[in-house]
């Protein structure tokens, strides 16, 4: 569990990292872009990936250009959502883009739906929907902006985990997919903060790029403490993903809560505990 433990604390280092980002006059879209260099160099360095492998005919292509222009975009977007509607509702509605890859467990996938999958999937809508529910505006409520980026996030990160079960069921081993993930993504980053600074929109700074190599590491970090969190469980996947998504939501709802002062309502409240509820319930499912 002490790996499960590193994760978590590695996935709200990321959130934390994005809230703090106009604090410490950081240009996002650059540290994004830089976080893929140190998530590419790091995966060369520890997973040692196979470029060899990527030569079969049978590599998903499809699915891994699609994750790696959706993976900086949706990165952009859950920065977007840290910003306008807080750690709390941003990671939770991260965690609960599991209902939609479930979904397509079902649909796409063959896996058969229990009771307990069928419970967790209403709890989670019901979650999602109290998250992001705002029932009064204040004078510095985002708006639209406040259930419009969790609901990118929920949708965004829900197709990623479909696209990564894709690419798992190619057959092509996890260090070597990661790696061509993380390099289309770096190419995809970087031609959009160069198409940023041609329009004078932006220019590079070693700020950004600091914060962003900062921020690849806590990004890689979070998911190489939850792969060695699942071998040194082997037999009990359910509690690593349980402990995982509920350590997020409810750290993540501690941090927001604390640290930064995130006003939410009684019914946001309970759309976060909800949503830790029915992860534990799709867990046990």
């Amino acid at each position: 569990m002490f790996f499960v433990l590193l994760s978590v604390l590695c996935s709200v280092a990321v959130s934390v990292l994005l809230k703090l980002a106009r604090r410490w006059r950081i240009d996002v879209g650059q540290a994004i872009a830089w976080n893929y260099v140190a998530t590419s160099a790091l995966t060369a360095l520890l997973l040692q990936p196979s470029p060899a492998s990527l030569r079969g005919g049978e590599v998903p292509w499809l699915a891994l250009v699609a994750l790696g222009v959706l993976l900086p975009t949706i990165f952009l977007a859950l920065a977007a959502a840290v910003r306008h509607a807080g750690i709390v509702r941003s990671d939770a509605a991260q965690r609960l883009s599991l209902l939609l890859s479930l979904l397509a467990a079902f649909v796409l996938f063959g896996e058969q739906l229990s009771a307990f999958k069928l419970g967790g999937i209403a709890l989670g809508l019901l979650a999602l929907l109290g998250m992001v529910w705002r029932s009064e505006r204040s004078p510095a409520d985002p708006g639209a902006a406040g259930w419009l980026y969790p609901l990118l996030v929920f949708a965004g990160f829900g197709v990623i985990d479909i696209l990564f079960k894709r690419v798992a069921l190619a057959g092509v081993a996890l260090g070597t997919s990661l790696q061509a993930m993380f390099a289309l993504a770096l190419l995809v980053a970087f031609a959009m903060q160069l198409w940023r600074r041609a329009r004078g929109t932006t220019r590079f700074t070693a700020r950004s790029a600091a914060a962003g190599l900062l921020l690849g590491l806590a990004n890689f970090g979070n998911i190489l403490f939850y792969l060695r969190g699942h071998r040194a469980l082997p037999d009990h996947p359910a509690l690593v993903f349980a402990s995982m998504n509920i350590g997020v939501v409810a750290l993540g709802a501690l941090v927001g809560l604390l640290l930064f002062r995130e006003r939410l309502s009684r019914l946001n409240l309970a759309g976060v505990a909800l949503a830790a509820l029915a992860i534990g319930v799709l867990a046990r499912g």
